[in-house]
């Protein structure tokens, strides 16, 4: 209910998640995404902010782009961004590694 006040649809926030690494959490309507997008740029590594006027995550370093989703739109990064799940208990967000296939290549994940 906190992270609604001050959070709109559509907004990301970028946290540390696993090992410390930056992901982005995902306000959409009334809560938030089931999943995390890593912020680590898949060419170099570079952190890698979202650009809400071109709804993209631009890579600063090299000019890799990828959508809302975390799929490379434009290299030369040569993978998608890593994604964690979300969870929320007693009102804290948790993330946690995701195994599963990754639903935007029907791939097993290059980050587990």
């Amino acid at each position: 209910a906190t992270w609604m006040k001050t959070h709109r649809d559509g907004d990301r926030e970028l946290v540390q998640g696993l090992k410390g690494e930056p992901f982005y959490l995902i306000t959409k309507g009334e809560s938030i995404k089931d999943f995390a997008i890593g912020a680590v740029c898949t060419h170099l590594g570079c952190v890698v902010p979202w650009n809400k006027a071109v709804n993209r995550y631009c890579c600063p370093c090299h000019g890799s782009q990828y959508d809302e989703n975390g799929t490379v739109v434009r290299g030369p990064a040569p993978l998608p961004l890593s994604l964690a799940h979300v969870a929320t208990t007693d009102g804290k967000m948790l993330l946690s590694p995701w195994p599963e296939t990754d639903f935007r290549t029907g791939l097993k994940p290059w980050w587990s």
